[in-house]
């Protein structure tokens, strides 16, 4: 997914990988600092809908949002 991410470079935007956040349990997790938005289960196909509409748009993906936190 990491890949996915870094094919989209936006110059204001920093991308690390990181270890189990302790959500594992809920698919792939994206969080977004420093908003505190976090996504789960998400696919690749879902990298661009983040990229351009919360990363550029600075609207979160409402159907990818992890439950427990939002």
């Amino acid at each position: 997914m990491l890949a996915q991410f870094l094919a989209h470079p936006l110059p204001s935007v920093t991308i690390v990988g990181s270890e189990c956040q302790g959500q594992c349990n809920m698919g792939a997790t994206v969080r977004v600092l420093p908003d505190e938005i976090w996504y789960c289960r998400v696919k690749p196909e879902n990298v661009e809908a983040i990229v351009e509409q919360h990363l550029k748009q600075g609207e979160p993906v409402k159907a990818l949002l992890h439950p427990r936190f939002h």
